[in-house]
């Protein structure tokens, strides 16, 4: 497929800052990236003025219904580590930003795919607190939580709102851990890893990386502000406290490369797994959501060769 449309088209300077061959083979091999500076000083802290206005109430627009299993932080919770779903279609102003196609032209190259959809969008403030542990992200991999999705090579682009580094808790991967076959899931693999005991997925990194013979090589990635970290859907990762003076901000963007696509997920007892965006985009010629909906959905980049 082809396009003509400008909103794909990339700038001499954003073609520069695509991937060379060399960090393509990079992420395939280890399974995250690092990207070079993508965004503007400017709209990094616009993306943090933004957050601002939306912790004190501001919408653009609201969700049509609640999705079962929404991530949606409310000031009555407190000083917690929030998360907030669906930012990209309640907020315009974020929207803007992260529909800058180098974005996606990045994750789009990575994946060797000439297309990326939006899958979801999820705004996180981790506060400066070591006393919670409900700030400390377990290991996990985001596929596991994506069982409704025929594509095993969708991604997520971590996007903090100012320089992140360890102390600040930022994303850290387990290296290669992507190209790891697994031992074998259950029912429990489904939910998200906010659902689960924090021991039991230690346990599971433990045991899939001895199956596999391979070392649990923890990366923390050091992201200057306006770069960007991708990661692939099988790499796990998590992160932990924030030991700093200040919180730390980011989106994490969900992917889809262009093959993905709906699949009926059935748990042991029968019972068929939905994906929040089940509830939420338009039904296809057979009923069934449509991983395609331009409005929950829309093609962030298409390549116009």
């Amino acid at each position: 497929m082809t396009t003509n449309d400008a909103r794909f088209t990339l700038t001499a300077a954003e073609r520069e800052l695509l991937p060379s061959d060399e960090e393509v083979r990079f992420y395939q091999e280890h399974g995250w990236y690092l990207s070079k500076k993508l965004l503007t000083d400017e709209e990094v802290d616009l993306l943090n003025s933004t957050a601002d206005r939306f912790y004190a109430g501001h919408r653009d627009r609201t969700l049509p219904a609640r999705p079962p299993r929404l991530a949606y932080w409310e000031p009555g919770q407190g000083d917690v580590h929030r998360h907030n779903d669906y930012v990209f279609y309640e907020d315009e102003t974020i929207r803007g930003i992260l529909s800058k196609p180098v974005i996606a032209a990045v994750a789009a190259r990575i994946a060797e795919t000439g297309q990326i959809r939006l899958w979801n969008s999820t705004l996180i403030h981790k506060p400066p607190r070591a006393d919670d542990a409900r700030n400390i992200v377990p290991w996990h991999f985001d596929r596991h939580y994506w069982q409704t999705c025929t594509s095993d090579e969708m991604l997520t682009a971590f996007i903090p709102f100012h320089d992140c580094d360890e102390e600040m808790g930022t994303i850290t991967m387990i290296d290669g851990s992507h190209r790891w076959k697994e031992i074998g899931g259950d029912d429990s693999t489904s939910r998200h890893f906010a659902e689960r005991d924090r021991s039991e997925l230690e346990e599971m990194l433990a045991e899939n990386a001895a199956f596999n013979n391979a070392e649990v090589r923890k990366v923390p990635v050091t992201i200057p502000k306006g770069h960007v970290s991708f990661h692939h859907c099988r790499t796990y990762h998590g992160s932990g406290y924030n030991v700093s003076d200040r919180p730390r901000r980011a989106i994490s963007f969900h992917l889809q490369d262009r093959t993905n696509q709906w699949r009926p997920y059935e748990l042991s007892s029968g019972e068929r797994v939905v994906y929040n965006n089940d509830v939420l985009v338009r039904a296809d010629a057979d009923g069934n959501p449509d991983y395609t909906d331009p409005d929950f959905c829309p093609v962030l980049w298409e390549d116009p060769r």
